[in-house]
This record gives C-alpha cells, sequence and structure tokens, in this order.
C-alpha cells in the first residue's frame, strides 16, 4: 500500500520535469516530509480548462496542468466525503471494475510526485510477542522507499469531483477535487544497492504491496484523457525495471504524522526497532 510519502520538490521543477503547461501559484504547496491520506498534494494532470482560466491563448483540448487535490477519494457518487481516509489507495489488478475507481480509471487519470514513500516492518521479536498475544501493539521500524538515481517518482494516480450538495454552487468548497495512488504486488527482484544478510532485500520483504511507479515513457499515455480502453490502459500498469527503487531505514519519528522535515529521510545505519532481518 501507501500511506504516507514524502514531496519536497520545488513546483517549479515539477513543472519543467513533466512538461505543466498551467500552473496556478496560489496551489503552491510547501516541501513535506510526511504527506498523509486527507492531506493536500501535488498532482499532474490533463483536462481542457473552463471559464476565465481557459484564455484566448490557450489552444484546445486538453492541458497538462499541475493542480492540488485533496488525497482521499470521494467518489462523484457518494452522499458524503466520509469514505475519504479509506480510499486513499486503488489496487492495480482491480482497479478498471471497481465502482469508485472504474469511471476515473478510464478518463481521469494522473501522476503524483514524490520524493519516495515510507512503509513500515515489524521487528521478528515484536511480532512474536504480538502473535502470543503478549503485545497489542508491537514497535515498527519504518523504512524509506526512493528512485535510487535521486529522480522524482511518479506515483500512478487517479482523480474524481464530488459535489456538496449542502452548499451553494459558487461556494469554493462546493467541488472537492480528490486522488488516490494505484498499488501493485511489490517486487521481489533485489533492491538497489542491497547487501547481503543486511536489511530487506527486495520491496516485498518490507510490505506484500507498493504504490504503482511509472517510467517516463508512460507519463503521456498515462496522462492522456483520450485513451479510454480499459485493456489498454491497463498494459500501461507494469512495475518499475528491476533496481530502479533502494530503501533504507529512517528516524521512527515519521510515525507521527505531526512530525515534518528533512530529517525523517535521513538514512540511518541501521535499524533503530530491534533486529529486523
Amino acid at each position: 500500500m501507501c500511506g504516507r510519502y514524502a514531496a519536497s520538490r520545488r513546483p517549479e521543477d515539477l513543472v519543467g520535469t513533466f512538461g505543466v503547461q498551467r500552473w496556478e501559484t496560489a496551489e503552491t504547496l510547501a516541501p513535506s516530509w510526511n504527506v498523509a491520506p486527507t492531506d493536500r498534494v501535488h498532482a499532474v494532470l490533463e483536462r481542457p480548462l473552463k471559464g476565465a482560466a481557459a484564455g484566448a491563448a490557450v489552444p484546445d483540448g486538453p492541458v497538462r496542468q499541475l493542480r492540488t487535490l485533496k488525497w482521499g477519494l470521494v467518489p462523484s457518487w457518494s452522499k458524503s466525503p466520509e469514505a475519504a481516509a479509506k480510499m486513499i489507495n486503488a489496487r492495480a489488478e482491480t482497479v478498471h471494475e471497481k465502482p469508485s475507481f472504474r469511471q476515473a480509471f478510464a478518463t481521469r487519470r494522473c501522476l503524483l510526485p514524490g520524493d519516495g514513500y515510507f512503509e513500515w516492518v515489524t521487528d521478528a521479536a515484536e511480532r512474536q510477542l504480538e502473535e502470543q498475544g503478549r503485545k497489542k501493539r508491537p514497535r515498527k521500524q519504518p523504512y524509506f522507499v526512493t528512485p535510487a538515481d535521486g529522480s522524482v517518482m511518479a506515483m500512478a494516480g487517479l482523480y474524481e469531483f464530488w459535489r456538496d450538495r449542502t452548499l451553494p454552487g459558487d461556494h469554493p468548497l462546493a467541488w472537492w477535487v480528490t486522488c488516490t495512488v494505484v498499488t501493485t504486488e511489490a517486487e521481489t527482484t533485489p533492491l538497489a544497492g542491497a547487501a547481503d544478510d543486511e536489511g530487506p532485500q527486495s520491496l516485498a520483504e518490507i510490505h506484500p504491496r507498493m504504490p504503482l511507479v511509472l517510467t517516463p515513457d508512460r507519463w503521456d499515455a498515462w496522462l492522456d484523457p483520450s485513451r479510454t480502453d480499459p485493456d489498454e490502459i491497463r498494459a500501461l500498469l507494469a512495475p518499475p525495471p528491476a533496481g530502479m527503487m533502494r530503501a533504507y531505514p529512517v528516524p521512527t519519528g515519521v510515525s507521527n504524522v505531526r512530525n515534518n522535515g528533512p530529517e525523517l529521510v535521513a538514512e540511518l545505519d541501521g535499524p533503530e526497532v530491534g533486529t529486523l532481518f
């Protein structure tokens, strides 16, 4: 799954990296090293501009934009936004058929830029105590998973519009624009820089799921709203090449959503919580 990630890149850098044509500086978000569900996040998407935003000089058709969305998808048909915190992830295997994601998968796809994502591993001794019923909340060691070459991590995402019928149409909060991260089975291939018997050797040893990271050669096809054939789109849902990602232990302070700073992604010499591998 993906339940927390870091996103510290400047919007100006994202505009250049993703070939963004439209960016409202008023929507700029501060860097975050501890993005949590229901937070606002930057997303790259393609759709036509409407109203005053379109302008006379903007070409017809979809425009690549850097937008600010709320993480936790609310389906358009939902009666309330209460389920948003539960819809932070969509499984790649079933995203094309689930009612909550099916329409967004067909026409409203986006990229969610980040530095990397966090995942937690339970120490073997702690896990044994939990299984024996002697400990209810075992300590977990957080790991940061990030592209080995330091490039931006582009997670496949979906976005949706939801209308709050309790508010008038011209109210600034009448429309919600929310998103979810598409996830897939974690890779079993060796991590970049993995040393024998020192830490996790693959992403699957950390967690059985991972966000679907798209390489640049798939960005255009994924964002193109004119691609609506489910089988054609599903062909894009392949994990990144083996050895593209690396993982390392980070301070347990990231486990508290109130903490936020570059120290949360600082690489430790070893796990803070017991011997995990």
